[in-house]
């Protein structure tokens, strides 16, 4: 029988706020899972992979039969990812390549549901004004940038930032909505389909 449990393999308070809502009740897991790009790996390979192996660690983590969740998000700049600062030196750096110019933020959302797996993958082009070195430290300063990609969160205080937002705003912030949606609604007639027609066994 399938059970309408969704849990959430992710720490991240911003990806649980914009969960809640979509009006479903969901549990959260944290897994382990280490963040490191292999050689040559594109961007949205990355973060697609990551997404899935958040959604297949928080799968062993979770509830039989449960619905769950995996999100990853990267910011690209000239092709190179650029992860969360590792420090003050490392986020100065990082601003400076995105002031004034634009990169691209791209989230992948994975669902694990049994042996069923499915990947969506959003994006944006978000343009910088050009900062300062007082705007720099200020905003490190701050707090916010140390745990997200890219060094900024466009739902705080690097809004300021923001000259420009082509795509999805929900995908900077880490959890694209419209296609999360999308892909719990697959999930989830997925299975009551093959519930409701079993494959025929000699």
């Amino acid at each position: 029988m399938f059970a309408n449990e969704l849990v959430l393999a992710s720490g991240s308070p911003r990806r649980q706020e914009l969960l809640k809502l979509l009006d479903r009740p969901f549990t959260v897991v944290v897994p382990n899972v280490p963040e490191e790009r292999v050689p040559n790996e594109s961007a949205k390979a990355y973060v697609q992979r990551l997404a899935l192996s958040k959604a297949r660690a928080g799968a062993t983590l979770a509830p039989p039969h449960s619905l769950v969740l995996g999100a990853d998000t990267v910011v690209v700049c000239d092709d190179d990812v650029l992860e969360k600062p590792s420090d003050y030196d490392h986020f100065v750096a990082m601003m400076k390549r995105l002031s004034g110019r634009s990169h691209y933020a791209i989230t992948a959302v994975a669902a694990v549901l049994g042996e069923k797996e499915n990947v969506v993958v959003s994006h944006a082009k978000v343009t910088f004004k050009a900062l300062s070195e007082e705007e720099i430290d200020h905003y490190w300063q701050s707090g916010e940038p140390q745990d997200k990609a890219g060094g900024y969160g466009i739902q705080g205080r690097a809004s300021k930032f923001v000259t420009h937002l082509e795509g999805s705003y929900f995908a900077v912030v880490g959890l694209p909505m419209y296609e999360t949606e999308q892909l719990i609604q697959t999930m989830e007639l997925d299975e009551r389909y093959a519930h409701r027609n079993p494959r025929c066994v000699n």
